[in-house]
């Protein structure tokens, strides 16, 4: 049995005034010495999980299904898509909030059975059927779509938290950076190899085109099925299997687990502030995730190619913005990258709301007749390097901030505050763009970056990394 009492006496804070010492450590010196890097192939595998299930964020949360829902499934144009939008935001919320109240109790059960991989199957098998299902869903009926979507998407998300939950085991601290990166990296890679056969089959996201089209959930769900199989034959189970106790079920140590954690989050301090930033950033991620493509079918109203062109330049920039935040992470610390990831998002988000404006203003100083949509394709770059990189940081900080003991229970608590950021911003700006249009709403999405960046000067990240590996059982 782990003891989970957490006191000042047992696990002091250093000071930043006094324990200069300290705080002067590296990560690699205030890690334990037997932490090692994993093989090559290992590492691998977990990457191949995100290179798997991007499939699903691209293809069914940012670029084909979102369109094909708002206007063909609902179909509301005459009303500007505006009920399509709400539903959309409603489906993804309901699953963000079942996330909220499951992950952080699943982390704590498969902390103490040691059942990562089997938690991270049966997720990875739930995605796979609901979102093959989506083939069934006919244009008008919404309700069977948006329950399908939010069953989906929950197997998804809480997938995600699960297999961040094997970072920790990966590699010492001064590697999380890169090892996070490459994972992003390899998502994106796997975006752009699942969405050749739409691009050249499927084609576009049109009523016209439905009996088509309507293929893209059994693609996204078996390309998922195949590509995430390394996972499960080369990571290994971290962590070691304890003991029931005599009238305890798994269940029931998850939740006193939960409990006393959270009784004892003081001791975490910044985790627990970094993770209030991370609930602000995530909202406008998820905010661009969502409605980026819509943004770009009802606002810009972009050709087909430009919308292709849009996804590719997204996949290339994730990619490389995964990669070298991810090194920089490790040469200049996760929370600086973390921070001026979420300038680039910041701006870049004022970049869409003004995509407009911007493009009269370059056309007049350059004398030039520039389309908006293509200005529109510059300012996804921006928002590209943006995408891999916070994310990356974010789950490499919570990587650095949690014991090694309780990794999937503290990135529990990271999925809870990624989705019910989620919940918060898809909703947020689902009844925002229902009064204002949604165009003017991405100002509260800009607003959420620029209050993220505030709240994590307060993260001191030295400090959050001896608590985590100091802290004794």
């Amino acid at each position: 049995m782990y003891d989970l009492s957490v006191s000042t006496r047992r696990f002091p804070l250093p000071k930043d005034s006094k324990d200069t010492n300290t705080l002067s450590k590296t990560p690699s010196q205030t890690q334990e010495k037997t932490q090692k890097r994993a093989s090559k192939r290992e590492i691998f595998g977990w990457a191949m999980f995100d290179f798997a299930n991007q499939a699903y964020t691209l293809l069914i949360i940012t670029v084909v299904f979102p369109v094909l829902f708002t206007t063909v499934i609902v179909g509301d144009a005459d009303q500007e898509f505006r009920l399509g939008n709400l539903l959309w935001s409603i489906a993804l919320a309901a699953s963000y909030i079942a996330v909220v109240l499951t992950g952080p109790v699943f982390g704590a059960i498969m902390d103490y059975s040691a059942m990562k991989k089997r938690f991270l199957f049966w997720s990875y098998v739930a995605t796979v059927i609901t979102t093959s299902l989506l083939y069934f869903v006919d244009p008008g009926q919404i309700i069977l779509a948006v329950s399908l979507l939010a069953l989906s998407n929950f197997a998804y998300a809480i997938g995600e938290n699960f297999i961040a939950a094997f970072l920790p085991s990966l590699g010492p601290p001064e590697d999380m950076g890169k090892i996070s990166g490459f994972g992003w990296a390899m998502g994106y890679i796997g975006g752009l190899a699942s969405a050749i056969f739409v691009l050249l089959v499927l084609g576009e996201s049109t009523l016209e085109n439905y009996e088509r089209i309507r293929w893209i959930g059994p693609y996204a769900g078996v390309f998922f099925l195949l590509t995430a199989i390394p996972t499960f034959i080369w990571v290994r189970e971290p962590g070691v299997k304890q003991m029931l106790p005599s009238g305890e079920t798994y269940l029931s140590i998850g939740f006193r687990r939960m409990g006393e954690t959270l009784r004892n989050i003081s001791a975490f301090k910044d985790l627990s502030v970094f993770l209030i930033s991370v609930f602000f950033s995530m909202a406008g991620v998820y905010i661009v995730i969502s409605f980026a493509f819509i943004y770009g079918d009802q606002v810009v109203k972009w050709d087909e190619s430009v919308r292709v062109l849009m996804f590719i330049v997204v996949q290339i920039t994730g990619t490389i913005g995964a990669l070298l935040f991810g090194f920089l992470q490790d040469k200049i610390g996760a929370k600086i990258t973390y921070n001026l990831s979420l300038l680039f998002w910041f701006f870049g988000v004022l970049g869409i709301y003004g995509v407009d404006g911007l493009t009269l203003t370059l056309n007049s100083w350059f004398g030039a007749e520039w389309e908006m949509q293509y200005v529109f394709v510059w300012v996804g770059i921006v928002a590209g390097i943006s995408m891999g990189s916070s994310q990356s940081a974010s789950r490499a900080l919570v990587s650095l901030f949690s014991p090694p003991e309780r990794s999937a229970e503290f990135f529990g608590f990271w999925g809870l505050s990624n989705k019910l950021a989620g919940v918060f911003g898809i909703i947020g700006l689902g009844l925002l763009q229902a009064q204002i249009g949604l165009q003017k709403s991405l100002i509260f999405c800009a607003a959420l970056f620029l209050i993220a960046i505030v709240i994590a000067f307060f993260v001191n990240e030295k400090r959050g990394i001896i608590v985590a590996t100091t802290r004794k059982n």
